[in-house]
């Protein structure tokens, strides 16, 4: 198919999966929808889950392979819709719907890049990925997707950033903390105040610095973001709970993180998950080249994506805009999404060149 075509069909196929429901964890009418897309251009999906993936026509174990994913699956629509957010709605060159920006306009565009190159020789292999369970980091997405794929070299993960580069993105760990006192009378100055206990071990992480610090993803980031204690204003408190955000980096792992976190601190630290990781690649790797010799822009991204649970090389680029998710009224652009194709089919064309 010629890029026009590629690009119309792109647009249409947009129109469908915006008007099909595909709330996280209930995604597979989405997956019917996209699995008869690909068998109607002769590309047979495999289906596990809601996840779909598919191997380019001539796979070659000998060569690396480049993994092409994104996420079909959204967010609940906010109560402050003012359009009907399960129906493709065009405003002029505006397509409105929910999941029309995050992802569905790089499902489509990755989609039909996939198709352009099926059939073509080139020195990786393709692999495509569309995912599910994305928004919730759910276990029968990627979590479970990713080991099912054999080996993968890189990846290309759609996700919307005006088609920049996203050549990292900080990890994040979750820290239930419980600071354990004992309870007395507050007129008699009895008992230990779990919450001043808290307030010494959150005064530490304000001012704690890591000793290593990312050389693309800067200093490791600790907030502290909830706070709770006391059962009434008489009785010193014996327990006192709090929540830390940890942006974390490559310059240590997640667990290292919490492990150092636990050192210094009297309160008990649980991790709700360890799984989201920091993503940071080399400047020379070929990813990053490729976007450099078309003079895509570079950026580190601030929002987390699959990325984080990919054990090799990725870079993030894709349709629309991250401002624009999870809001009311989500919408894309037509010209994004004609743009998106070609600047993918390209963008292989260039990245074919470092093989």
């Amino acid at each position: 198919m010629d890029l026009k075509t590629l690009q119309d069909e792109a647009v249409a196929l947009l129109e469908r999966l915006v008007a099909t429901p595909s709330v996280s964890r209930d995604e597979g009418r989405t997956a019917d929808l996209l699995a008869a897309h690909l068998a109607a251009h002769g590309v047979t999906a495999e289906r596990l889950h809601n996840n779909l993936h598919a191997r380019c026509a001539h796979f070659d174990p000998a060569k690396p392979t480049l993994l092409l994913n994104s996420h079909h699956d959204t967010v609940r629509p906010a109560a402050t819709w003012t359009r009907e957010p399960f129906a493709a709605t065009w405003e002029g060159d505006r397509l409105y719907g929910l999941g029309a920006n995050d992802a569905g306009g790089s499902v489509v565009a990755l989609t039909e890049t996939f198709l352009h190159y099926y059939d073509v020789e080139l020195p990786f292999n393709l692999v495509l990925a569309l995912s599910a369970e994305e928004e919730c980091m759910g276990e029968h997405g990627s979590r479970a997707l990713l080991p099912v794929l054999g080996p993968i070299d890189m990846a290309l993960v759609g996700e919307p950033t005006r088609m920049q580069a996203a050549v990292g993105e900080r990890g994040l760990v979750v820290l239930d903390c419980t600071a354990h006192g004992k309870a007395g009378h507050a007129a008699r100055d009895e008992g230990i105040n779990a919450l001043y206990l808290a307030l010494d071990d959150i005064a530490w992480l304000r001012g704690y610095r890591f000793d290593r610090q990312s050389s693309l993803l800067g200093p490791i980031r600790m907030t502290a973001t909830q706070i709770e204690a006391g059962t009434q204003h008489n009785v010193v408190p014996a327990e006192c709970r709090f929540v830390v955000d940890i942006r974390t980096t490559d310059a240590y792992t997640n667990e290292e993180t919490v492990e150092i976190v636990r050192r210094h601190m009297r309160s008990e630290v649980v991790p709700r998950s360890t799984r989201i990781r920091a993503s940071a690649i080399d400047e020379n790797h070929p990813l990053v080249r490729a976007a450099a010799a078309l003079g895509i822009g570079c950026f580190v991204s601030p929002t987390t994506s699959d990325m984080a649970l990919m054990p090799f090389p990725s870079l993030k680029m894709g349709v629309g805009d991250s401002a624009r998710s999870h809001t009311a009224d989500e919408y894309v652009e037509r010209q994004e999404i004609r743009d998106g194709v070609a600047t993918y089919i390209e963008y292989i064309a260039q990245l074919a060149k470092y093989f």
